[in-house]
């Protein structure tokens, strides 16, 4: 956004400078958490893996209902990686001077991109090309070339739908934010950070609940079917 600082702005006014700049630190930021919670593991684990391995367990344990405890497990990785990636990105915007990645569509959209191609890459290396794609027709024979199109557009549209959810609500809570501090910048509004943590770790969630979900619907054909 125009006219409001932050430190990467000081170096250089270009929006996509600055727009890269946070992403490559929210990277930093995101590995810097892993490379801490996994430089010394324990049998008994303390400190950084302790509450590394809370944050995984509590994934799995999110994705054994959506697609099955071993599946969960197998996508664990992605998911995982994910939602540490989106939550620095959505949270560091909340400290004045920086701003939130997750708030450009370029990068939401990208990683609606990834998903979307890696659960149908999954869908199709389980199932095979044919078996997969002849899931979009539908059971009705008759109806398939209706439903096709149909299923097409509706997985093209996750792409809008995923990286729009992110980008629009992450934007918002960063417009908010910045009208509260040209408001009143002598005064730091707590209950609005609080607010706004709330909505970051939210956004994160919903966006690792989804991916699972996409997956299930890619590689749980069978299940579907009956």
């Amino acid at each position: 956004m125009e006219g409001v600082f932050t430190f990467f702005g000081a170096i250089n006014h270009s929006h996509a400078f600055v727009f890269v700049t946070h992403v490559l630190l929210s990277a930093v930021i995101a590995l810097a958490i892993a490379k801490m919670a996994t430089k010394s593991l324990r049998m008994v684990p303390t400190g950084a893996q302790n509450i590394m391995e809370a944050y995984l367990q509590g994934i799995v344990a999110m994705g054994r209902d959506v697609i099955g405890e071993t599946n969960a497990k197998r996508y664990l990785p992605l998911v995982a990686t994910i939602g540490i990636f989106v939550f620095v990105a959505n949270v560091i915007g909340i400290i004045p001077g920086f701003e939130s990645p997750s708030g450009n569509i370029n990068m939401t959209l990208t990683l609606a991109i990834i998903v979307f191609v890696y659960y149908n890459f999954e869908g199709i290396r389980k199932h095979g090309v044919i078996h997969y794609f002849a899931h979009f027709a539908g059971p009705v024979k008759w109806l398939a070339p209706l439903m096709f199109p149909i299923e097409i557009v509706s997985h093209i549209s996750r792409i809008i739908s995923l990286s729009f959810r992110l980008f629009g609500n992450i934007k918002g809570d960063d417009l908010f934010l910045w009208v509260l501090l040209m408001l009143a910048p002598w005064l730091v509004p707590l209950p609005a950070f609080l607010l706004l943590s709330f909505s970051a770790i939210l956004q994160t969630f919903i966006f690792m609940i989804l991916t699972y979900v996409y997956l299930a619907g890619a590689v749980l054909l069978e299940e579907e079917s009956h």
